[in-house]
């Protein structure tokens, strides 16, 4: 019910736009502006187009409003929106933007572009932006907020909070982070547990000593993991001393964990990594997904190989043909699933380091129980339906094959994203068609090496 008043609403709001658009009604247009939310209208621009974006984006003259806009952006309107504002537009928003924010808006930028903008800023927003952009990407550094409010472990209960209260601007003050003398990060404390303690009290006798941070160098999908295993709203960024250097929050972690599942979904089903990929024209999406479906093609090549290889044994018992695509679709799908359960196990944490052989066993068992039940019963069809134009051991021989592709898909389809995570490779392309290919290959392979074993010729 939610989300059909939430869509309802982005309709409705969407056509109240284009009507206004429509008649150039640029003072109730602005009036419209203010009363959406950013992320809101971000949502709505996807259906607007390039002239309705420009149009739309030239009549903000709140800078603030315009930071937060951009950055809710998709990323590919966001670099064709940019394309066309002069970077003298784009400083005073970059100015009012967070300084997470202000990566993403420079990201988005030819490097010209970009470095015009930021000379143009003052030396010490400088400093600060190309420290922030000499981060790895998709690091905690490059994700975190620099506007941390700390706190010195000498003050009291009393002092923090009259601290507090002339603070402007502090991002994710439910956590309030204590430093020592050198700024080091030495304990945290919650804004509750502050505003119910006595005055007098010192922070350094009721700070959490044992604080969850993060490096800067730490990757982003390992950010999210610990602000998920530990149920965190923000967790701090410290250098190699120890020294406070910013906060990943809540709400850019939540942006991590979606873009993060869409390239693992998107590489799992062969089509790239590429987020954006439904914003991008019919040859772009035709381009990212090429290199996949070619190592379909392929492996479909190697298999016609091997049936063709066979091909005297197909013409004198011509049902075995009539069994390839079940053998070849059972083994392919259990070894997806397979490859799709550890992907994500490795993804979320649950997976610890040193139980490889412990999964790899009970992925094989897996295989082997339902391999043997799928066996049977496709043995049995074979056996009483084709008993008049197969062999007797016709029934046999498929059940075998099926079983024994089974095993061998659940197996490849455990130890390849393991081997891939042990060579530092992303393990969700595992379960694209390299898995299944390969699969295929070997499901095709393998049932004309029992048949040829077990049939007369």
């Amino acid at each position: 019910m939610k989300k059909e008043m939430f869509e309802h609403e982005i309709s409705l709001l969407r056509d109240t736009f284009r009507r206004l658009l429509n008649r150039k009604a640029n003072i109730n247009l602005l009036k419209l502006v203010e009363k959406t939310h950013p992320a809101d209208l971000a949502v709505i621009y996807r259906f607007f187009t390039d002239f309705e974006q420009d149009y739309l984006f030239k009549l903000m003259d709140d800078t603030a409003y315009g930071a937060e806009f951009l950055s809710e952006l998709d990323e590919s309107i966001l670099e064709d929106l940019l394309e066309e504002v002069s970077p003298e537009r784009l400083v005073p928003i970059i100015r009012e933007a967070s300084s997470d924010d202000q990566k993403t808006i420079l990201d988005a930028l030819p490097d010209e572009k970009a470095q015009a903008i930021i000379d143009s800023l003052h030396v010490d927003e400088q400093e600060e932006i190309e420290e922030m952009l000499a981060y790895p990407e998709d690091s905690a550094g490059s994700m975190m907020s620099r506007d941390v409010f700390t706190l010195s472990e000498e003050l009291t209960a009393g002092e923090a909070i009259k601290d507090l209260q002339n603070q402007e601007g502090a991002e994710m003050v439910f956590y309030l982070y204590v430093t020592n003398n050198q700024n080091q990060l030495v304990g945290v404390i919650s804004l509750r547990d502050l505003a119910t303690t006595k005055s007098s009290t010192k922070l350094n006798a009721m700070m959490i000593k044992n604080v969850q941070y993060v490096r800067a160098e730490t990757d982003q999908e390992e950010v999210a993991k610990i602000v998920s295993r530990y149920n965190l709203l923000a967790v701090p960024v410290v250098d190699s001393n120890d020294e406070i250097l910013g906060i990943v929050t809540v709400d850019d972690v939540v942006d991590v964990i979606r873009e993060e599942a869409t390239e693992d979904f998107l590489q799992m089903a062969g089509a790239g990594k590429d987020r954006e990929i439904l914003m991008k024209s019919s040859w772009g999406n035709a381009k990212s997904r090429l290199p996949w479906l070619f190592a379909s093609w392929i492996g479909g090549v190697v298999a016609i190989s091997i049936i063709g290889y066979f091909e005297t044994m197909l013409q004198s018992i011509v049902v075995l043909a009539a069994f390839i695509p079940v053998i070849i679709g059972m083994g392919g799908n259990i070894g997806t699933q397979s490859s799709t359960i550890i992907v994500r196990g490795l993804a979320t944490g649950r997976i610890d380091l040193g139980s490889d052989l412990k999964l790899i066993l009970k992925e094989l068992s897996v295989g082997l129980i339902l391999g043997s039940l799928y066996g049977l019963l496709l043995g049995i069809l074979a056996f009483f339906f084709f008993k008049e134009e197969a062999p007797a051991m016709f029934g046999i021989v498929v059940g075998l094959s099926i079983c024994a592709s089974m095993v061998l898909a659940t197996s490849i389809g455990t130890v390849v994203p393991l081997l891939l995570r042990k060579l530092e490779i992303d393990p969700a392309i595992a379960t694209g068609p390299f898995v299944t290919t390969t699969i295929d290959i070997l499901g095709v392979g393998i049932y004309f090496l029992i048949a040829s074993a077990l049939l007369p010729l």
